[in-house]
């Protein structure tokens, strides 16, 4: 696949040239118990456009039901239908691999028990009910017992499966360990690893488009590394937003895999079309800003909106990175469009 080097403009509106939205959920569509500034609104307008939404979420402890009841809240009203958990797509991946009624050795919140019952599956809590597989997924109320008894399985010889292994999750007090963060444990305890379903990893992006039926789909994501290379691993385009984890220094550096396909402030950029990046000079420009790369740092100069001048150092740091991070300094160059 060929490097991106710059993130691409469009002449339509997003959600007028894709046909379906797959939003990632926390710092995307709300963040803690609040909707992010202007999404409520922005899905609204997407909706009545003919755009359809699908929630897309690694995290697999609410049922979709839960999840759809509270972006319904939160005043984005969803169904069941219209939201996909990594424990959907990790019971998809069990059930592909062991008979019809199977147990399974299930580690995790509600949302993954009713996941594997909804593909024929039976959980169970103990290594010694004889489980065809062993799976993990996030709960808030996991217990050291638990690991242990999937420890006791896996080092058996049964087959072992994570729903994602994101290391962190956000919560109301702050940065919390992750689904990745138990895998890790039972990992030192019996040294394999599982396989894996979430996002970035295609068993999601095959779950999402299965339940979607998505003809040309729109990845919306706050993260590099989940959302940005589950869209790249799909082949599928993606529209980053800056109200969550990627800051603009971030961006810059992001790795082949990690470089969206779109640049947008929040979810607004849904409903609006996408600024060309074009050569100018040595550099690159975009709206009234131009940048460039050279002498170690990365540098801007003109006026407009800043998120157009972020778009011309993505062009910039990218083709000069290649196939790789950029490492250029980019302090003053953010500072000057604010964004420091």
């Amino acid at each position: 696949m060929t490097h991106r080097t710059s993130p691409d403009g469009s002449a339509e509106a997003l959600d007028r040239a894709y046909d379906t939205a797959l939003l990632d959920l926390d710092g995307v569509v709300y963040a803690g118990g609040d909707a992010i500034a202007h999404a409520v609104d922005s899905l609204e307008a997407a909706r009545g456009h003919g755009m359809r939404l699908a929630y897309v979420t690694n995290n697999a402890a609410r049922t979709p039901q839960a999840v759809a009841e509270h972006l319904t809240h939160l005043g984005v009203p969803a169904s069941a239908d219209e939201v996909v958990t990594s424990a959907q797509a990790v019971a998809r991946l069990i059930a592909d691999q062991v008979p019809d009624g199977a147990k399974v050795l299930a580690v995790g919140g509600e949302g993954l028990l009713a996941a594997l019952r909804e593909r024929g599956l039976e959980p169970v809590e103990s290594a010694a009910d004889g489980p065809a597989a062993a799976v993990q997924g996030y709960s808030p109320e996991l217990r050291w017992a638990q690991l242990a008894e999937m420890a006791y399985a896996v080092n058996a010889g049964v087959p072992w499966f994570a729903s994602n292994t994101d290391l962190t999750i956000p919560s109301a007090r702050g940065i919390a360990p992750g689904n990745g963060a138990a895998v890790e444990v039972v990992r030192i305890a019996t040294g394999a690893k599982p396989q894996v379903a979430g996002k970035p990893l295609p068993p999601m992006h095959r779950e999402t488009v299965i339940r979607t039926g998505a003809q040309r789909p729109l990845v919306v994501g706050d993260r590099l590394d989940t959302d940005i290379e589950g869209a790249f691993a799909g082949g599928v385009d993606s529209l980053l937003v800056l109200t969550g984890v990627t800051t603009p220094a971030g961006l810059l550096a992001a790795e082949p895999r990690h470089r969206p396909t779109y640049v947008g402030a929040d979810l607004r950029d849904l409903l609006r079309g996408q600024p060309e990046v074009d050569t100018a000079g040595e550099g690159f420009g975009c709206g009234g800003w131009t940048a460039a790369a050279g002498d170690g740092v990365l540098t801007v100069d003109g006026s407009g909106e800043p998120l157009d001048g972020l778009r011309a150092l993505c062009a910039a740091a990218w083709t000069a990175a290649g196939d790789g991070s950029c490492d250029l300094d980019a302090s003053k160059a953010l500072a000057r469009l604010g964004f420091a």
